[in-house]
C-alpha cells in the first residue's frame, strides 16, 4: 500500500452490541460485607453447619434414588455415630481430610520462633492421608477403594453408601453428591439442544454474535511485566489494531471482565516481598524508596482507554491490594483516576454475584472468581490424574465453590449463611489466574430437563498473552494470544 492510498474502511459503520445486566436475583447470594457484618466474633464452625443443613436434603434425595435398586435395601442414618457394624447403610456428612502435611497452626505457635518458618508447601497430598466423614453428632472415618479415585477436598458434602468393619472404619461402596443446582432457563437459542459448544472455530460465529471478553493476570509492575503486550491487548479491544476483519471482530465484544491479579505484589531488589522495615513519621505523600505509583497510574491509563469502548468488570485477586480473606471486596474506584468517572467502570467483588448478562436474544449467567479456590484445592489432590478443569467442573457437582474455606483457604466467618453454595448453575462458570486454557461443558441430566455449563479456565495474561472470547450465543469459546518476539512475558502459551 502506498502512501496515497486510502486507509481501508468498512462498508457498513461498526457499532458494539449493546448488553445490560441483569441485578441479582434472590437465590444470587451478594458478597458485598456490609458494616452490620463486618464481626470477627463467630466461630468458623457456623460455616460448616450452615453448608451441611442446606445441601444435606439435595444429597439424601439424589442418594435415595441412585441406591433405590440396590441389593440389601440400605438404609438412611442420620446420624454418623447411630452407624450399626455389619448393616448396609448410607451417611452423610462434610469431608474432612486430616492430612499429615498440612498447615497446622498449633505446631505453629509451638515452633521455635528463633528459626526462620519453612516455605509454604505446594502439595498437602501425602499418602498417609486419612478421609474422615463429619456432622453434628461426630467423625468417622472412611475406607475403600472408591475413595482413591474421588478425588476430595475438605468441606465437600457427600453421602457415603458401605458398611461399617470391624476396625470402626466406614467402608465405603458408593459416594453421592448434590449435582447440578436447578438452571434457570432465561432464553432459549439454538445452541440450547445440540453439543456445539466447542473451542476455537468449531461453530461458525455469526456476524451478530456478541461475544465477551476475559482476561486475567495482568500483574502490571511486574518485575518481567508485558507492558507491549497490555498495549497490544487495549488497542485490539479498542479497534485500534489490525486490519477490517480485525476490526470487525472486536466490535462484536460488548465487554471486558479482568478476573483478578491486574497489579503485581512489590517486590524488593533480592526478590522478595517488601517490609518496611523503618517508619519514619510523614506529614503528606508517601515514600518514594518503599512505594512506586507508576503500576497503578499505568493500570488506570490501560483502563480509560478500555472504558471509553466498553463496559469493564474489574475483579481483585491474590496479587491486588485487597483485602486476603475471601469474598475480597471492590477495589476503590478512586484508585483509577479518570476511569472511574466512566458509569462503564465497575469494580465488583471476588467472587462477584452470578451476572447475568442479557442481550437482544439471549440471556446468560456467568460466574466468574479469580481462582483462589482452585488453586487450594489443587494443594489437596495428586496430580496428575487430578486436573485443576477437573476440580473446577466438581465444584459444580458439589455445590459449592470454595470448599475448602476457612479450613485452609482464608474467607470470612459467616454466621447465619454459606454465601459460596450455589443455588444455581450458572451458563459460564470462569476460573482466573491458572497456568494455562482449559474449558470443558459440564452437564447432567436432572428433574426438569437437562443442565449444561461452560467451565472456562482462564489462564494469566504476562505468561501467556492469552485473551478469551466467549460467545453468548453457542457458548463457544476462542483465544487470542499477543506476543512480541524476543520478550519472554506473554508467550509460550498452549491454547
Amino acid at each position: 500500500m502506498s502512501a496515497a492510498d486510502p486507509l481501508p474502511v468498512p462498508s457498513i459503520p461498526l457499532a458494539r452490541p449493546a448488553i445490560s445486566v441483569l441485578p441479582s436475583s434472590r437465590k444470587t447470594p451478594s458478597f458485598q460485607i456490609v458494616a452490620a457484618d463486618k464481626s470477627y466474633k463467630h466461630q468458623y464452625a457456623n460455616i460448616y453447619y450452615a453448608r451441611l443443613q442446606v445441601l444435606r436434603p439435595f444429597v439424601e434425595h439424589r442418594a435415595r434414588r441412585q441406591w433405590k435398586e440396590i441389593a440389601g435395601d440400605p438404609t438412611f442414618v442420620p446420624r454418623v455415630l447411630d452407624v450399626v457394624k455389619g448393616q448396609l447403610c448410607f451417611i452423610i456428612g462434610t469431608v474432612y481430610m486430616d492430612m499429615p502435611l498440612k498447615p497446622n497452626v498449633l505446631e505453629d505457635l509451638a515452633r521455635d520462633h528463633s528459626i526462620p518458618a519453612p516455605p509454604p508447601r505446594v502439595k498437602f497430598y501425602s499418602a498417609d492421608d486419612v478421609v474422615t466423614l463429619e456432622d453434628e453428632s461426630g467423625r468417622i472415618c472412611l475406607a475403600g477403594e472408591r475413595l482413591r479415585d474421588a478425588q476430595l477436598v475438605t468441606g465437600v458434602i457427600l453421602g457415603a453408601l458401605g458398611i461399617e468393619n470391624a476396625s470402626g472404619d466406614f467402608e465405603v461402596v458408593d459416594i453421592c453428591f448434590a449435582g447440578l443446582a436447578p438452571q434457570a432457563s432465561l432464553a432459549t437459542s439454538e445452541s440450547e439442544n445440540d453439543d456445539s459448544m466447542d473451542v476455537d472455530g468449531s461453530t461458525r460465529p455469526s456476524d451478530t454474535d456478541e461475544w465477551v471478553a476475559l482476561v486475567s493476570g495482568l500483574e502490571v509492575g511486574a518485575t518481567s511485566p508485558a507492558d507491549a503486550q497490555i498495549q497490544m491487548l487495549v488497542e485490539y479491544l479498542t479497534g485500534e489494531a489490525g486490519g477490517p476483519h480485525d476490526q470487525s471482530e472486536a466490535a462484536r465484544i460488548s465487554r471486558l471482565i479482568i478476573a483478578g491479579n491486574s497489579l503485581a505484589p512489590v517486590v524488593s531488589a533480592n526478590g522478595g516481598v517488601k517490609e518496611e522495615t523503618d517508619r519514619k513519621p510523614r506529614r503528606y505523600g508517601y515514600d518514594t524508596t518503599h512505594f512506586s505509583p507508576h503500576p497503578t497510574l499505568s493500570l488506570s491509563a490501560h483502563l480509560l482507554d478500555i472504558a471509553r469502548a466498553m463496559p469493564v468488570h474489574l475483579l481483585p485477586g491474590a496479587s491486588d491490594p485487597s483485602g486476603t480473606i475471601l469474598p475480597q471486596q471492590p477495589l476503590p474506584r478512586a484508585m483509577f483516576g479518570a476511569a472511574a468517572a466512566f458509569a462503564s467502570f465497575s469494580c465488583e467483588t471476588n467472587p462477584p454475584a452470578a451476572s447475568t448478562s442479557v442481550s437482544a436474544a439471549h440471556a446468560r449467567t456467568l460466574l466468574v472468581h479469580a481462582g483462589q479456590a482452585v488453586d487450594d484445592m489443587y494443594k489437596y489432590v495428586a496430580s496428575p490424574p487430578a486436573t485443576r478443569l477437573g476440580l473446577a467442573a466438581a465444584t459444580l457437582r458439589w455445590r459449592h465453590t470454595a470448599p475448602t474455606a476457612p479450613d485452609t483457604l482464608w474467607c470470612h466467618p459467616f454466621f447465619g449463611a454459606d454465601p459460596f453454595v450455589l443455588a444455581e448453575t450458572p451458563d459460564v462458570y470462569v476460573v482466573g489466574n491458572q497456568p494455562r486454557f482449559a474449558t470443558r461443558v459440564v452437564s447432567e441430566r436432572g428433574e426438569g430437563g437437562e443442565r449444561r455449563c461452560r467451565v472456562v479456565l482462564v489462564p494469566g495474561f504476562r505468561e501467556t498473552g492469552v485473551l478469551v472470547l466467549l460467545n453468548l450465543r453457542t457458548l463457544a469459546v476462542r483465544t487470542v494470544q499477543f506476543a512480541v518476539q524476543g520478550m519472554s512475558a506473554g508467550g509460550g502459551a498452549e491454547t
